[in-house]
């Protein structure tokens, strides 16, 4: 083209982009952003820990703290190492606990649950019971198991259940009733049956309640088998913890105490990979929306 003065001028316009390269860009933009935030939500706790390690580490140094006061975390490990056989063998016990709890208390929850669901009549005769029962300090009834049972596993399977099971039991029949009435109706505009509409409608919209529940509850069955064996244990983390206390060996304490965190942190691993297995949509949608999928 030439302006008012003859001279030729070069269109300097930039080609319109097609739309398949703006979404080509727009996906790339999110993958990147996406794999920043999978990456920060690992390196960031990473980093937490590792400083707060070191300022622990420097601290208890410089100002020479004795080792039964607060143990430097190099002194944590090094007793860790040495005392792996221990916390192996005493962790197995502490492991049987927590999942035949964790296990009785999904196997008795869950029927509870629709039972509280499906009878308003006995939901206004047993709900309040199974309020008030969280009231009561379990630590109060563990010794009274022991009365009843004596010094073996049932005792702590039993304490770890009853600390366990009220969130299962409430998640599930929350999410039993928070259907949204019109997925019923149109279940029943389909000729579906009562059966066929509890197990292929409100029971798949339930699930991401009852996980919920499960994943309060493992970390309940963890609590529950050191408070059993607290009260009168002769085997497993919790018992080890009161031997390291005796002896005031603050180093294994500590090391019994990350041991049994390791084991909460697999355990509700666990039961959220079982999660996403069996409600990838909804996981996936979850992570979606944190920004990490």
């Amino acid at each position: 083209m030439t302006d008012t003065t003859g001279l030729h001028i070069e269109a300097s316009y930039d080609a319109p982009l097609a739309i398949e390269e703006v979404e080509a860009r727009v996906q790339d933009r999110r993958a990147r952003h996406r794999s920043h935030a999978r990456i920060s939500a690992v390196a960031y706790p990473i980093m937490a820990v590792i400083g707060t390690l070191a300022v622990w580490e420097v601290g208890t140094r410089v100002f020479g703290v004795p080792t039964f006061l607060l143990p430097a975390p190099s002194t944590i490990i090094v007793s860790f190492a040495e005392h792996a056989g221990l916390l192996l063998k005493h962790g197995w016990v502490t492991t049987i606990e927590i999942v035949l709890g964790y296990l009785l208390s999904i196997v008795v929850g869950v029927p509870l649950a629709l039972a509280i669901f499906m009878s308003p009549a006995f939901s206004r005769a047993v709900l309040p019971l199974l309020v008030s029962s969280q009231a009561m300090p379990k630590v109060a009834v563990a010794p009274l198991l022991l009365v009843w049972f004596g010094f073996g596993l049932l005792p702590k399977v039993l304490i770890a259940f009853l600390i366990a099971f009220f969130p299962i039991v409430i998640s599930t029949a929350v999410g039993l009733a928070s259907i949204e009435p019109e997925k019923i109706y149109l279940a029943r505009s389909m000729g579906l049956g009562a059966a066929a509409t509890f197990f292929k409608i409100r029971l798949p919209s339930a699930l991401p309640s009852i996980f919920g529940g499960l994943k309060i509850s493992i970390t309940l069955a963890v609590v529950g088998a050191v408070v059993g064996e607290f009260v009168g244990g002769d085997a497993g983390l919790g018992y080890l913890l009161m031997v390291a206390n005796g002896n005031i060996d603050t180093p294994l304490l500590f090391a019994g105490i990350i041991a049994l965190t390791v084991q909460g942190v697999v355990f509700y691993l666990l039961v959220e990979l079982a999660e996403r297995l069996a409600i990838p949509r909804r996981t996936a949608a979850n992570a979606a929306v944190l920004g990490l999928a």
